[in-house]
């Protein structure tokens, strides 16, 4: 246990319990690091994916997908999840988001990239989801965080 800001740090809890493992930038008791990078990797694959696949479209198509793959999650954020909150949003709209966001990376990958490369990014955003699903739930839940703690990322 450390100071943070010359006042006491307490470890973040779930039902009285101390998390003991847990992700060390955001102290997000739902989140661990393996969760966290994984869901990284899958929202990459759609930022790249995404903008992609409209592209066969329309070149002029892929800025405005560029800016909802990357700006809708980056400014849409849950307080308690993430350290900067750009828009405060519910836990159940911000799931929504996410998993927008990686039906955009396997869709797009289907469309766009050969198969072994579809079958493995679909293979990172299935890890994603199920690492994932304890934030899932808290995120469904309304994403209540524990009053007897500091928020994550304070």
């Amino acid at each position: 246990m450390g100071h943070a800001r010359g006042r006491h740090r307490r470890e973040p809890q779930v039902d009285g319990r101390t998390i003991l493992n847990r992700n060390v930038v955001d102290d997000h008791p739902f989140d661990t690091p393996l969760s966290g990078g994984l869901r990284f990797v899958a929202e990459n694959i759609a930022w790249v994916a995404g903008p992609w696949a409209v592209a066969s479209v329309s070149v002029w198509l892929v800025v405005p997908a560029v800016v909802i793959v990357i700006g809708v999650p980056s400014v849409f954020s849950t307080p308690g999840d993430k350290k900067l909150i750009v828009v405060p949003t519910p836990g159940p709209l911000r799931l929504l988001i996410e998993l927008a966001l990686y039906g955009v990376a396997v869709g797009a990958m289907w469309i766009r990239w050969p198969g072994g490369i579809a079958v493995a990014a679909s293979a990172v955003v299935a890890a994603a989801v199920i690492t994932g699903i304890p934030r899932m739930r808290w995120l469904l839940s309304g994403a209540p965080v524990d009053s007897t703690q500091d928020p994550p990322g304070s």
